[in-house]
């Protein structure tokens, strides 16, 4: 059974809306999958209508911004009810805000002698309070700035370079809050992309599992194969189940796509152990 439990469509950062996620993951072999959108579940019911067309089991989603340790965190959610008020109403507070740091995202990338990056960003979405780095990576490979999304965020939009802008997002209590109030996993999303030192991430698994949270990512997209098994290792020194997830954005853009990710390490516990 192949499981992918993180993919995002257009309703946030994705390129293809979820109808066609759900295809392009059953084509990949998908046989579980959850749409976990950027802070917004308005996908859901049209990710669920389209798993159940293509034969796959749906799980209901979401990948939450928080702020701690002074860097953005993603959690995901898993097994959520998308119509819980507190999620929904905590999800459109992390909301706000995206378009004001997408337009000094504009500015400060207009004194790095690129102009209309806003402008050009906006034509990727279509929803302003939905804005993010993605959609202004695409418009600069657009242009040829750079030859890819991965070459834009090391040259342009990370911490130090001339288009980041910082967004105080929701609390990790918030964020897992919201999750196991609506009836849900707390996942960290790619533990491995965070430019924390051993220590720090240790201090941020301890309080996710003070605060309910269940799980990790462990097999994803976003990270290398010779992280795979370092954080299986840490996912059963800290008691989390494992995760796994393409981190599906567009087609080409990912570090592999769903016919090409591997399975979990076998010495894990799957975090779907006991859901079917």
């Amino acid at each position: 059974m192949k499981v992918d439990l993180h993919c995002h469509s257009n309703v946030s950062d994705g390129v293809l809306p979820p109808a066609l996620v759900a295809a392009h993951a059953r084509q990949g072999g998908v046989d579980v999958w959850a749409l976990t959108d950027h802070d917004e579940v308005g996908g859901t019911a049209a990710a669920r209508a389209a798993a159940r067309e293509q034969g796959m089991r749906f799980v209901a989603g979401v990948e939450i911004s928080i702020t701690w340790g002074g860097e953005t965190v993603h959690i995901v959610g898993l097994q959520i009810d998308e119509n819980d008020p507190a999620l929904v109403q905590g999800l459109a507070a992390t909301r706000s805000g995206r378009d004001a740091r997408g337009r000094e995202i504009g500015v400060q990338l207009e004194k790095a002698g690129i102009p209309g990056a806003y402008e050009g960003a906006m034509s990727y979405v279509d929803n302003p309070a939905l804005m993010s780095r993605t959609h202004f990576a695409r418009y600069l490979v657009q242009e040829g700035y750079c030859a890819n999304v991965a070459e834009v965020f090391r040259k342009y939009l990370s911490e130090g370079k001339p288009g980041y802008v910082p967004h105080r997002w929701a609390s990790l209590q918030d964020a897992v809050g919201w999750i196991r109030g609506a009836g849900g996993i707390a996942v960290i999303a790619h533990p491995g992309r965070y430019r924390f030192t051993q220590l720090q991430q240790g201090v941020l698994f301890d309080e996710f599992k003070q605060l309910g949270g269940a799980a990790i990512e462990v097999v994803t997209g976003s990270h290398t194969p010779d992280q795979y098994p370092v954080y299986a290792q840490l996912a059963n020194a800290y008691g989390f189940l494992a995760s796994r997830g393409t981190d599906f954005h567009a087609p080409g853009e990912a570090r592999v796509d769903f016919a090409a990710l591997p399975p979990l390490p076998g010495n894990v516990t799957p975090v779907w152990h006991d859901w079917f």
